[in-house]
C-alpha cells in the first residue's frame, strides 16, 4: 500500500490526542477513523476527506478539492484533496477536522 508517510506523521500529530482514532489501511492507502467511522486518509500523495453527502457540493467548490472516484465512479460525499490544499498545517487542520466532524456526527460502529 503506498501513501505519503510523511503527512500520515502531520495527520497523525492532528489526532494524537483523540482516544476515539485509529488508523486502518484501506482504499490502497491509510485511513483514520473516529468511533468507527471513516473521517479521512491517505491514497498515494494525496489526502482522502469524507465530508458527508450533504457537505459534498460545496466541498468541491474549494481549492484542491475533486471529487473522490476511486472506483472510476465518483463516491458522494468523499472528496480527494490535492498536495496543495493542505502544504500548510493550518489547512491540513481544517481538512481534517471537517473529516472527523463528519465522522463522529454518525452513530458509532
Amino acid at each position: 500500500m503506498a501513501f505519503d508517510e510523511g503527512l500520515a506523521e502531520r495527520v497523525r500529530a492532528f489526532l494524537a490526542n483523540d482516544a476515539d482514532t485509529h488508523e486502518r489501511k484501506m482504499f490502497g492507502g491509510l485511513c483514520f477513523l473516529c468511533g468507527g467511522n471513516m473521517a479521512c486518509g491517505i491514497v498515494g500523495d494525496e489526502l482522502m476527506v469524507r465530508v458527508g453527502p450533504n457537505a459534498w457540493p460545496e466541498t468541491l467548490t474549494q481549492p484542491h478539492a475533486r471529487e473522490m472516484d476511486f472506483t472510476g465512479r465518483s463516491m458522494k460525499g468523499m472528496v480527494y484533496v490535492g498536495v496543495g490544499g493542505f502544504a500548510e498545517d493550518a489547512d491540513l487542520a481544517a481538512w481534517v477536522e471537517r473529516g472527523t466532524a463528519y465522522a463522529r456526527s454518525l452513530p458509532p460502529k
